[in-house]
Order: structure tokens, then C-alpha cells, then sequence
């Protein structure tokens, strides 16, 4: 903490984001077999550091359908990570202790990414900014799926 009273450094629920993805790399994945070097462990590592990161840049964004988005994103990464950690308690690298354990933290965390998802949707930060009103929308393509494709 930087001592600020505002700021990203006060959001409770990136706190424990960012200490849960300190968790994740400093003591979980270091009980993982060596193999799982370039395989689980680099997509467990890149999945839990996700989850605060896109808290972060969410929080940076100010408009609250953009903070929303990159929560629904911090969400989907923590949810990964779960999924990660289900597989490496069934492989036996991670004992089931520590699994129920870390499953209740991502239990918290996915009630607190909720909560923040439900207080940005009631305040609307900078919904009255320029440029605010406007709704991107791209018209969905057409897809023939039975269609040949020309000879190149």
C-alpha cells in the first residue's frame, strides 16, 4: 500500500486479487513436478495474474460499462484458474487441503468481483461523459454453412 487514501490501491476486492494471484505463484505452483513448467504452470500463472490485472484496467477505464467488461474478463480468469487447480488436484499436485482451501478464496473472490460488478452497473461512473451515449454495434455477418467454397 502507497498510503493514498483513493485509488486502485483502496479497492478491497483487487487487494485480494492481487494477494490471491501471490498465492497462486509463490506457493502453489512451485509444489507443481517440473514438466508442467511450460504447460499448467504457465497457464496458471498467466490466469491468476489476469484476475487483478483486469481489475486494474477496468478501474483505470473510469466508464462503467468498461469496468464492468474487464470484471466479466477478471471473472472468466478466475474461473480458469479454478479450472486449473481442479486438474492439478486430480493429478495429485495439489493436495486437497489446499485445493478446499483455495477453492473457498475463489468462492470470496467471485462474490466480491460480483458485488463490484453490481455497485458499477448502480453508479454509472462517468456515464455522463462525452462521448458516453454512444452504443457501438457491429451487424453480425451472414454466414452461408452449406455453401462451396471457390476453386483457387
Amino acid at each position: 500500500m502507497t498510503g493514498k487514501d483513493t485509488g486502485l490501491e483502496t479497492l478491497l476486492v483487487w487487494q485480494k486479487a492481487t494477494d490471491f494471484a501471490f498465492i497462486i505463484c509463490k506457493e502453489v505452483i512451485s509444489s507443481f513436478p517440473k514438466e508442467e513448467k511450460w504447460a499448467m504452470i504457465s497457464q496458471l500463472r498467466r490466469a491468476a495474474q489476469s484476475i487483478p490485472a483486469n481489475i486494474a484496467e477496468g478501474y483505470g477505464r473510469f466508464y462503467y460499462q468498461e469496468g464492468i467488461r474487464f470484471c466479466y474478463f477478471a471473472r472468466g480468469s478466475l474461473e480458469e484458474t479454478l479450472s486449473h487447480l481442479t486438474l492439478a488436484n486430480k493429478l495429485g499436485y495439489l493436495k486437497n487441503d489446499h485445493y478446499n482451501e483455495l477453492s473457498k478464496n475463489i468462492e470470496e473472490l467471485r462474490k466480491m468481483i460480483n458485488g463490484y460488478i453490481g455497485f458499477l452497473k448502480r453508479s454509472k461512473r462517468g456515464a455522463n461523459e462525452p462521448g458516453s451515449r454512444k452504443n457501438i454495434r457491429e451487424e453480425s455477418a451472414q454466414y452461408q454453412l452449406n455453401e462451396e467454397l471457390p476453386n483457387s
